[in-house]
């Protein structure tokens, strides 16, 4: 049987590879960047001395990213925010290969167009190494989500690390995978 590859993964090989060689003059394929990893992110510290609230938030980012996410740890007591240490704050994925291009593209052609006002994501948000940073203010953009089944709306942060060498060649990259930058 033949194996599986996301559209986004086909468009990569096919025209961003070729678009990029030519726009900034590579000599070898092995120099056009690609993206290595996706992080998400998803922080519920408020909801520090509810149990069931992390379930529902791993529940919603395993439904997201159809993938398993870890349970991220308070490191230290903070006595002004009610977390001791090793309090559950937060869930994390860390996505690679297949299911990376699965949700970008999921991000890009179902998610974003759903987002209120949405204006285009900021172009500013690169580290000076290449990555790039954004974040989402609702994580009931996603369809996987069933908005009458939330109990509470949370914030997601997303980061694009890339193997690109300047923020320019990691913005025409995600340029060519129609990420929508408003600047």
């Amino acid at each position: 049987m033949a194996e599986y590859t996301p559209r986004l993964k086909s468009h990569y090989r096919d025209t961003v590879c070729a678009a990029m060689k030519k726009e900034f003059g590579y000599r070898n394929d092995m120099q056009i960047p690609k993206i290595r990893k996706i992080v998400l992110n998803m922080g519920i510290g408020e909801t520090v001395g509810d149990s069931k609230k992390i379930c529902s938030a791993v529940a919603d980012m395993a439904a997201i990213t159809g993938q398993q996410p870890v349970i991220t740890r308070a490191r230290k007591s903070i006595a002004g925010f009610r977390v001791r240490e090793g309090m559950p704050i937060g869930v994390k994925v860390t996505l690679r290969g297949n299911r990376m291009y699965e949700f970008l593209d999921r991000l890009v052609t179902v998610a974003m167009p759903r987002i209120r006002d949405f204006r285009g994501i900021p172009g500013k948000s690169f580290d000076g190494r290449g990555n790039y940073a954004m974040g989402l203010k609702e994580h009931i953009v996603f369809p996987e989500i069933d908005y009458d089944k939330v109990d509470e709306v949370w914030g997601l942060d997303i980061a694009f690390n890339t193997t690109a060498n300047t923020d320019a060649e990691a913005k025409s990259m995600l340029k060519h995978f129609n990420m929508p930058f408003n600047s």
